[in-house]
């Protein structure tokens, strides 16, 4: 889901503009673990849920078995790439606690609001972000609180995300947050690139994507 999301939107952009180059860590010194950011774990088995939620939602919006096939086989990279935002979101929170940034539920449901009617409606704000962003339903108000706690993270840096000097001064933010977090992927994942705040792929070939999809089951 590098692919993801709308340009308009802070970290997205953001997210899409930092190529990384440099790995950071990555060991198998943490048993069940997708990634260890800080003191918290992201358990391998809480990565495969949010797979497994975005998988069911395709598969529900999906009109039949080949259509579903299509989907998966665009979203090839779901697994690693769920990884990056769990981590990044992490990441983004102890930026924006550095920078003394707070989102409130009134932020959330302003944004939502103003989104909705863009898009038609609830069920079409969920179905665009499904398909375009890889994002679940039941996931779409943390998605739109990450991405209000981007944009008030760059204006209190006082940075224009339109920029290549705003970008820079974000991902030094960013960079900074990821330092003091010590991230640390299971290798299967790629490692972590402290400067980008991205992940990175290692070159194993062995290691297969494990985010293949469920058998197509008729509707």
């Amino acid at each position: 889901m590098h692919r993801r999301r709308r340009t308009a939107l802070v970290l997205s952009a953001a997210i899409v503009a930092a190529a990384p180059v440099l790995t950071g860590c990555g060991s198998d010194a943490h048993p069940g673990a997708a990634a260890v950011v800080g003191d918290s774990r992201i358990t391998v088995a809480q990565l495969e849920g949010r797979v497994d939620e975005v998988r069911s939602a395709q598969r529900a919006a999906s009109k039949d078995d080949a259509q579903y096939a299509q989907v998966v086989a665009s979203t090839g990279t779901l697994t690693r790439d769920t990884l990056h935002s769990m981590v990044l979101d992490r990441v983004l929170d102890r930026a924006a606690e550095n920078a003394g940034v707070k989102v409130t539920r009134k932020d959330s449901q302003q944004m939502r609001s103003a989104l909705e009617q863009q898009a038609g409606g609830r069920k079409a704000l969920e179905t665009a972000w499904l398909s375009n962003y890889g994002v679940a339903p039941k996931r779409l108000d943390d998605s739109l609180r990450t991405e209000i706690e981007a944009r008030k993270l760059a204006a209190a840096l006082g940075v224009d995300m339109n920029t290549t000097d705003g970008k820079a001064a974000f991902w030094k933010a960013m960079s900074t947050a990821s330092k003091q977090l010590h991230v640390d992927l299971n290798p299967r994942y790629g490692t972590w690139d402290v400067q980008k705040s991205s992940r990175v792929d290692e070159k194993t070939p062995w290691v297969r994507e494990v985010s293949a999809a469920p058998t197509p089951q008729p509707a």
